[in-house]
């Protein structure tokens, strides 16, 4: 079949069964279909031949695409009895023999590789929530802002798209249809067990989440009304900057930021601010009609992927949340099976394709280079919570209703 099929088929399988109780059937045909074409005539000895090439091409795309399927103990030895099993069919020559050591020598590494990013599991931040720092006039003078690190929205722009791409890097095809095995283990099949394991996907969802704080607390933590407009015209360029660079995760995130009501009340400052940027990046991600305009700005960004000569126009990041929503939201409109009891694999082919495409972006290499002192402040910058924020903004522009003054007095 061709590469697409294989890799839908492999994707959408592990929904039904597990992975290493499907490589053992394909181990079942292996012997059966070995000891059916070993009689000897030359015609069979061809369609051994072709046989052998077929499987050694399923094995390739599996191991490559999906080499966390092979981490157990039983399809690492299932594996490698299904090798010695085709190798035997060619033993004169010795190329299948050579393939295979590779691909087991390639498999092996991606393991490795993916083992040692499991183990430097990231320290989310913690958001800071002494009052007592955050409620005096003016910030320490040695405490630094995203301005006193860098003050170019183009720069902070391309590298909020390196981080944004080293995570992706670390989203794998199972992780995303997880979404969709996570949800009914069908027929009461315990096929994954050991799928609680979303903590790439909730990592990189963290990310998005401390963006938008991060936005939010530089805002509200500005004393001065002039440098709070500067500050959000600031973060306004720099989601601009990433919208025409294809990342729109980060994008996203610094306009959440500024929608929180800590930063939207700030009606003083946003009378300063030149808005007409601003509109134009709402409009972009106006949720009516299914975020209607972002779906037409991320087509377009894939087309231009598509024709691409450099890295830097491959780039396409959607928004992440909205990426994992629309596959939900295939998975629960569409039955798994069809009234006849059949495998309905149109719904699994259209899952697939998403997830084939959000493969193809996260492989691009990032054309920036890595900025240590910039990503540094981004990652680790403090965070003020959700409470700290609201008495930061109210100490900026004092409460202005009834509503407002309530809250003020609780949180003070």
């Amino acid at each position: 079949p061709q590469r697409t099929y294989i890799f839908t088929f492999l994707l959408s399988s592990r929904v039904f069964i597990h992975p290493h109780e499907l490589l053992a059937k394909v181990g079942q045909i292996c012997i059966k279909q070995k000891q059916q074409l070993e009689t000897g005539t030359e015609a069979e000895k061809a369609k051994l031949k072709s046989f052998t090439a077929k499987i050694i091409q399923l094995l390739k795309e599996w191991t490559e695409t999906f080499p966390y399927d092979f981490q157990d103990e039983k399809s690492m030895k299932e594996l490698k009895e299904i090798a010695h099993r085709i190798t035997q069919c060619d033993e004169e020559n010795g190329t299948v023999k050579k393939i295979i050591s590779q691909m087991t020598q390639n498999l092996l590494m991606a393991l490795s590789a993916r083992s040692q990013y499991q183990e430097i599991r990231e320290k989310f931040r913690q958001p800071v929530t002494d009052k007592g720092t955050i409620l005096k006039t003016k910030p320490q003078s040695t405490q630094k802002d995203i301005l006193s690190v860098c003050c170019d929205p183009l720069i902070l722009a391309q590298q909020l798209t390196y981080i944004e791409l080293e995570r992706v890097s670390n989203i794998y095809p199972e992780d995303l249809m997880q979404i969709v095995s996570h949800m009914d283990s069908l027929d009461n099949h315990k096929c994954r067990g050991d799928v609680t394991k979303t903590y790439n996907l909730e990592a990189y969802d963290n990310w998005f989440n401390c963006l938008s704080m991060l936005v939010a607390t530089e805002i509200c933590r500005v004393v001065k009304k002039k440098q709070r407009t500067r500050m959000v015209e600031f973060f306004i360029d720099v989601a601009r900057e990433c919208f025409n660079i294809g990342n729109f995760n980060s994008m996203m995130a610094i306009i959440s930021g500024m929608n929180l009501s800590p930063v939207a009340r700030l009606k003083k400052t946003w009378s300063k601010v030149k808005t007409a940027k601003f509109d134009v990046l709402e409009h972009h991600m106006d949720p009516s009609s299914n975020f209607c305009n972002y779906r037409t700005a991320l087509q377009g960004a894939a087309q231009r992927s598509q024709t691409a000569n450099s890295n830097r126009e491959k780039i396409v990041i959607p928004v992440f949340n909205l990426f994992i929503k629309d596959i939900y939201f295939l998975h629960k409109i569409h039955t798994n099976r069809l009234p006849n009891g059949q495998i309905n694999f149109k719904k699994f082919w259209e899952i697939s394709r998403q997830i084939h495409d959000f493969l193809t972006w996260k492989q691009v290499e990032c054309p920036f280079e890595k900025d240590k002192k910039i990503q540094s402040y981004l990652l680790t910058a403090p965070i003020y919570s959700e409470e700290a924020l609201f008495i930061a903004s109210f100490e900026s522009e004092g409460p202005e209703n009834h509503m407002e003054k309530d809250s003020w007095k609780t949180l003070r």
